[in-house]
C-alpha cells in the first residue's frame, strides 16, 4: 500500500511541475498570437489605404468623368475608414482606424489629389467594391473638385 502511495504521490508531483512549466509557454503562445494577428490587420489596413491611395491618384489625374470600381479586402479589426480627412471632409489622406490592445492604431496612406467620401460603414471583416470618381463639384465641398470615393451597391 505504501508503495502505491508513493508511486501515485511522485506522478502527482511529476504532473504538477511539468503543468508548472507548460502554463508560462501557453501564455506567451497566445501573446505572440495576439500580437501577430495585429500585426497582420495593420498589414491588411495599410494594403488596402495604399490601394484607395492609388487609385484616386490616377483617378484624380484624369480629372472628371473619370471612374473606376476597385474592390478591397477589409480586415476584423477596423473600427472606421476616413476618406480625405478625420472629419470626411476633402483632404489627402485614406485613414483605416484599427482596433488595438493599446486603443486605436491610425493606418494613413496620402494621396496628391483631394479626395472625399464616406466608408465609415465598411467595418466587418471582408470584400467590398468601392466606386472612385472624379467629380468637378464635390459633394462635401460644392466649390472644389475632388475623387470621391463611395461603397458599389
Amino acid at each position: 500500500m505504501k508503495s502505491r502511495l508513493q508511486s501515485s504521490f511522485e506522478l502527482l508531483m511529476t504532473l504538477a511541475f511539468g503543468l508548472a512549466i507548460l502554463t508560462p509557454l501557453v501564455l506567451v503562445a497566445f501573446l505572440q498570437l495576439s500580437n501577430a494577428t495585429l500585426s497582420l490587420t495593420s498589414i491588411e489596413s495599410q494594403q488596402a489605404a495604399n490601394k484607395l491611395a492609388s487609385i484616386a491618384t490616377l483617378v484624380g489625374s484624369q480629372g472628371p468623368p473619370a471612374k473606376q470600381l476597385v474592390q478591397i479586402q477589409v480586415p476584423s479589426g477596423v473600427q472606421y475608414i476616413y476618406i480625405g480627412s478625420s472629419s470626411n471632409n476633402i483632404g489627402h489622406e485614406v485613414i483605416f482606424v484599427v482596433r488595438s490592445p493599446t486603443g486605436q492604431s491610425y493606418i494613413t496612406s496620402y494621396t496628391p489629389a483631394n479626395i472625399s467620401g464616406n466608408l465609415g460603414g465598411l467595418v466587418t471583416q471582408g470584400t467590398y467594391l468601392i466606386n472612385v470618381s472624379s467629380v468637378s463639384n464635390c459633394p462635401t465641398n460644392a466649390y472644389l473638385g475632388c475623387v470621391f470615393m463611395s461603397p458599389a451597391i
